[in-house]
């Protein structure tokens, strides 16, 4: 696990320039540190040393002859079976790293190279000889990837921050950006916060050259249901290509840790990949913002010891610039900050953790896909539901007039992903500014024209595993581990895994009341549990069945103290706010919760973290 920066262009003192962006990045790889620069290009890496620690692993890498030049951040996992494939094609390898496969398999293969990796990554390759740069990102967005053409110079790397330290970088906010967080909670569109900057889509390639990028889709999710298996059958694929996944996952020259909290996905990661320590953070007592006290007694069943901390909620609000700064983009996910947390933890006694990330999206682990079929309202005929909804939507907002408005909406229409923080009018009407914006559904259809014909759940976890969990699960879990240089590894986000989550019908990935548990509507996760309760020791296999809090963070309780009322409050009425918002509106939002009136919790924590991260970036924290 690394970080890498580079540019394309003539830019005066290049190799102080490509100095000060990979000293940005420092934290992503403290162990070591290697540049290249050469006539309009510059490459620069930062190394977090897990396989092959020794210096022949540095980067930039190079081909025996010198004219490909590799820079690489993350893991390839079947690195020794490619290796021996180039081998018997005649390559010599130089080091034990997984990054030489990178190089000699683009020379074997070329952009065909990814059809082979199983891992995260994200790469560019120099061709001296053709001038030609070619990057890719893995195919679930595990690793980030940004670029920016500013001029005539293409800036891309880890992270943005890096950018900033290039002469031609012009740092400008995109509002569009900002309009459309208020309604995701995270930056959902491809350009970035950051005006002209972008981000390499997962599953994307590209080629850049005189001047020309040619970005390309090289991989996707392909959601194929088979009916004809038995749901033991799934039970069993599950159990075999998870514990394949986790063995891989494990591969390392240093040691290997785990998260975990009382979900079945850490839960079931911890247990099979027999580690010898787990890592866990909660807040106060209250067990619903605090698992340790469970992480401790499943930790004790599998034989593991299980490290823990309290994170007060001083250390929660201290914290919150530092964790934006990190991010590069506001999210508004409060669990961010829990996750910082559990890394530093973690990062006092291993350098790589494994991690749950992933399961819901794959599996159908979310409530919300319960939703569909989950009524008898929803057998009238769509045109009445439609009709109705018409009629309902015209009606004060309460629990009956949603559901009748929620009821007489397609998916497609109704559903664009697990938060939706502000609709458009209610972010319309918030800001002062206006911007281009696109409505939520315009950012949703190009996923959903993917799926057509698919069952709603489907659809549901496609848009899902393209927009949430690249723009808010993953962006959290490489920032927030690599503030802290340490390695996440994912292991249900491996192509294998896939290829059989992918397979699985909805049937056993969201599961009805008449094959399950009578005091339980619905299963989600159905198959993917009972794979997890067969691995599991009997005595903690009740994990499969609890419900999941992940990182569980009380922000609607701390937003009701005077304390941290007053430290929102004064966000709300700095200059700042009022370039964007219309500050009486922010206050009613927050006058209305502080006095319980409603929650807005989810609503403040969205704008208060812009504002935050405006403070860092372009502010008075800067």
């Amino acid at each position: 696990m690394c970080g890498f920066v580079g540019f394309i262009g003539e830019t005066p003192r290049p190799e102080r320039v490509i100095t000060d962006m990979m000293d940005a990045i420092r934290h992503r790889g403290p162990d070591a540190e290697g540049k290249f620069v050469e006539d309009g290009i510059a490459l620069g890496h930062r190394r977090l040393s897990i396989i092959d620690v020794t210096e022949q692993g540095n980067q930039p890498l190079y081909s025996a002859d010198g004219n490909l030049v590799l820079v690489f951040n993350g893991e390839i996992y079947n690195f020794r079976e490619i290796r021996a494939e180039l081998q018997a094609l005649g390559y010599r390898f130089r080091t034990e790293t997984d990054s030489e496969v990178l190089i000699y398999g683009y020379a074997a293969w070329g952009e065909k190279l990814l059809d082979r990796l199983r891992g995260m990554f994200a790469f560019v390759l120099w061709d001296r000889t053709r001038r030609t740069l070619f990057g890719a990102r893995d195919f679930f967005g595990i690793k980030p990837l940004y670029y920016a053409r500013m001029g005539r110079t293409l800036l891309f790397g880890s992270e943005i921050k890096a950018f900033l330290h290039h002469p031609d970088f012009k740092k400008e906010l995109n509002t569009a950006a900002l309009e459309t967080y208020l309604t995701f909670q995270y930056s959902a569109m491809e350009e970035t916060f950051f005006k002209n900057v972008y981000r390499l889509l997962p599953g994307h390639c590209f080629t850049y050259k005189d001047g020309k990028m040619d970005i390309r889709r090289y991989w996707d999710v392909q959601f194929c249901p088979d009916e004809k298996p038995a749901l033991e059958d799934w039970v069993q694929q599950i159990s075999g290509v998870f514990r394949d996944s986790v063995e891989a996952h494990k591969i390392a020259d240093v040691e290997v840790g785990s998260f975990l909290s009382s979900g079945v996905d850490s839960s079931y990661a911890a247990a099979v990949a027999e580690v010898d320590k787990t890592f866990t953070v909660g807040f106060g007592e209250d067990e619903r913002y605090n698992e340790i006290g469970w992480a401790k007694n499943f930790s004790e069943a599998i034989g593991r010891k299980n490290y823990s901390k309290v994170i007060t909620p001083e250390e929660y609000w201290d914290h919150l610039a530092k964790i934006q700064y990190h991010m590069d983009e506001p999210l508004a996910d409060p669990s961010a900050i829990a996750l910082y947390f559990v890394c530093g933890l973690a990062a006092e006694q291993v350098k790589v953790v494994l991690s749950g990330e992933g399961a819901d999206e794959i599996f159908g682990g979310y409530n919300i896909y319960s939703e569909p079929g989950s009524s008898a309202y929803e057998k009238l005929p769509r045109a009445m539901r439609r009709g109705i909804a018409a009629a309902a939507g015209k009606l004060p907002a309460g629990r009956g007039v949603n559901f009748l408005v929620r009821k007489g909406r397609d998916v497609e229409e109704r559903f664009i992903g697990n938060a939706y923080m502000f609709t458009p009018a209610e972010r319309r009407a918030l800001l002062k500014i206006r911007t281009d914006a696109p409505e939520p559904q315009q950012l949703t259809a190009p996923h959903y024209a993917r799926v057509q014909g698919q069952d709603d759940v489907t659809k549901m976890q496609y848009l899902d595993l393209h927009m949430w969990m690249a723009g808010d699960i993953l962006l959290k879990a490489d920032k927030m581990s690599m503030a802290h240089s340490l390695e996440l590894r994912v292991p249900f986000l491996d192509k294998k895994v896939m290829a059989v989550a992918e397979r699985i019908p909805a049937k056993y990935r969201v599961t009805r009341k008449a094959v399950t548990d009578a005091h339980t509507p619905y299963v989600t996760k159905y198959a993917m549990r009972l794979a997890a309760k067969q691995d599991t020791p009997e005595r903690t296999a009740q994990t499969a069945a609890k419900k999941k809090l992940g990182f569980p963070v009380p922000i609607r309780v701390w937003l009701r103290e005077e304390t941290y009322y007053r430290i929102v409050r004064e966000r709300f009425e700095s200059e700042a706010a009022g370039q964007f918002f219309h500050t009486e509106k922010l206050m009613t939002l927050l006058d209305a919760h502080y006095h319980g009136k409603r929650d807005n919790s989810r609503k403040i924590w969205t704008v208060f973290m812009f504002l935050v991260w405006y403070g860092v970036y372009f502010g008075e924290e800067t």
